[in-house]
């Protein structure tokens, strides 16, 4: 019997950039009947260890050449790049074997941002798929995959209707307001569980200093990637901005309502293939982005995804929960 094929798959970080290489992994996986293993950065272990589709997660921390010798040691066939930065090109190198790489489309990118010309038109999962066109691997529409090993013990009864929201962010011109988002509650009657990291406690604690409602409840800081996930999961409805958290809610059934301000859905990091019902709530300044992941916007000093009207939010959560 013929040895499966032995894949590495590269993608060293971040949270939504790795969550959106799953369908890749699982049309390797499925297609091929190949051995995938996936290199990435330590803190981003767990959002993989639940995936049935990997063989092996391999983690390496600031340098990759202390991996080297295990690479070379599981002797692999292929490699499929998807971060496609300096870092991966002296790792490909290094191993010398046939690799395949993505298209970052920096030209037609930078003609969006800085022009206007919008020659993308497709989201990053499509480009990642081009990556392996050659191994006549083609995108199985099913969309993301996240996986929750086991039921987390959260305090909190997840047997109610509720709505999540994912008020974090990777830089704060991409954070809706704890003014905005406080505006909103204020006008819902089901219960709110924030989400976010240790760094967005100040805007939890700012939401809940100008919320009227005790039907407020704040996990930021407090939960697990996997935990997030899990309420995530078993709620009515998530709104986020753009952020990991959003893409990892796109594997599941719910709607998600997301926020874009310096980015935009055109760049292609939309939710994937999520519920029918989700709905993006755009900046009406500009149409276009204003920088590639938000570090700065050309409108607003804080952003100009604070200047989405905080009653626009609250119908479009009437409507969909209706």
């Amino acid at each position: 019997m013929q040895e499966p094929l032995k894949i590495l798959v590269i993608r060293f970080s971040s949270i939504g950039d790795i969550i959106l290489t799953t369908p890749i992994i699982r049309c390797l996986k499925q297609q091929l009947n190949a051995d995938v293993d996936f290199l990435t950065k330590t803190q981003y272990f767990e959002l993989l260890t639940g995936n049935p589709y990997i063989n092996k997660i391999i983690t390496t921390k600031n340098s990759t050449n202390f991996v080297l010798e295990n690479l070379r040691a599981n002797s692999y066939d292929v490699i499929i790049d998807l971060q496609n930065n300096f870092r991966s090109l002296k790792l490909r190198l290094a191993l010398g074997i046939k690799s395949y790489t993505f298209s970052k489309q920096n030209f037609k990118r930078n003609l969006l941002i800085y022009f206007g010309v919008d020659l993308l038109k497709n989201h990053i999962v499509d480009r990642y798929f081009k990556a392996v066109a050659d191994l006549n691997v083609y995108n199985d529409e099913k969309g993301i995959d996240y996986f929750i090993q086991n039921t987390p013990d959260i305090d909190f009864n997840i047997n109610q209707n509720y709505i999540c929201w994912c008020i974090g962010g990777s830089h704060i011109r991409k954070k809706l307001s704890a003014l905005q988002i406080s505006r909103v509650i204020n006008n819902i009657d089901l219960p709110i569980v924030l989400l976010g990291g240790n760094e967005d406690k100040p805007i939890s604690a700012e939401v809940i200093k100008h919320t009227k409602t005790n039907n407020i409840y704040d996990f930021c800081g407090k939960t697990t990637i996997e935990e997030s996930a899990y309420l995530i999961k078993e709620s009515q409805l998530v709104l986020s901005n753009d952020t990991g958290m959003m893409h990892i809610a796109s594997a599941f059934s719910n709607p998600i309502i997301s926020f874009w301000g310096c980015t935009k859905p055109s760049l292609g990091f939309a939710p994937y293939k999520a519920s029918q019902k989700s709905q993006n709530i755009i900046s009406l300044i500009s149409q276009n982005p204003c920088s590639k992941h938000g570090r700065y916007c050309k409108f607003k000093t804080q952003g100009c995804v604070k200047k989405i009207d905080s009653k626009i939010i609250s119908m479009t959560i009437k409507r969909l929960l209706e």
